[in-house]
């Protein structure tokens, strides 16, 4: 499944990794109580990747656009996770991003010639305040980029028919108009509903669910 990574892992000093369903970790509506029992198991997932959890950061997710930058140099506060914030962006190694979701779609972004990476939850509204270009604009001013040489990947994320807004595609005509390079965009093309057995789906299981954890890094 984790092939729509495929183009972001195969640039060298980079790591990217989208951690589904697990079973046999309780799940209801208090989001903060299921993500504390998950995250023995993102922990262990981002060990795995060869980080540790501490050089984890997290953004809070309020259905904005707002990005961040962090670095090694940030002290880390509220366990990594940066407030008021749904995109993050970086460029030092030895730090690791990470987004949850449970039907928003997750974007990665890597820079192929200066190494920055991003990391956006972008669902129906992320996507209607054009997060994706917002990050864009973040990593030009503070890293150099240029969307030609970025690559994207869209996570699972919920689609038509189970969901009357095709975000998805939304995202996908966005990143062309700014300039992202047709060969460099990889959409997994699944629909977090179809498949509880692998997803969690906020919509289908009607808030009482966990949380995917997208992580994208860059190595030491």
């Amino acid at each position: 499944m984790e092939d729509f990574l495929a183009g972001i892992n195969e640039i060298d000093g980079l790591g990217a990794k989208f951690l589904t369903r697990y079973h046999g970790v309780e799940v209801d509506n208090d989001k903060e109580a299921t993500l504390q029992r998950l995250e023995p198991k993102h922990k262990q997932a981002v060990e795995e990747m060869g980080f540790r959890w501490e050089q984890c950061w997290r953004a809070e997710q309020v259905h904005g656009a707002e990005v961040a930058m962090v670095s090694a140099a940030d002290v880390r506060i509220g366990n990594g996770i940066i407030p008021g914030v749904d995109g993050l962006i970086t460029q030092d190694r030895g730090e690791v991003l990470g987004i949850y979701v449970a039907d928003c779609g997750a974007i990665y972004l890597a820079d192929k010639v200066t190494g920055a990476i991003g990391l956006l939850h972008s669902g129906k509204k992320g996507t209607e305040l054009e997060i994706l270009a917002e990050a864009l604009r973040r990593m030009n001013d503070e890293y150099g980029t240029e969307p030609e040489n970025v690559v994207v990947a869209l996570a699972p994320c919920i689609r038509p028919p189970a969901y009357e807004v095709d975000f998805a595609n939304d995202i996908k005509r966005q990143a062309e108009r700014l300039g992202i390079q047709e060969e460099n965009f990889t959409d997994c093309g699944i629909c977090t509903s179809s498949d509880l057995d692998s997803y969690y789906s906020y919509r289908v299981e009607q808030g009482s669910t966990g949380r995917m954890l997208a992580l994208l890094g860059r190595y030491e």
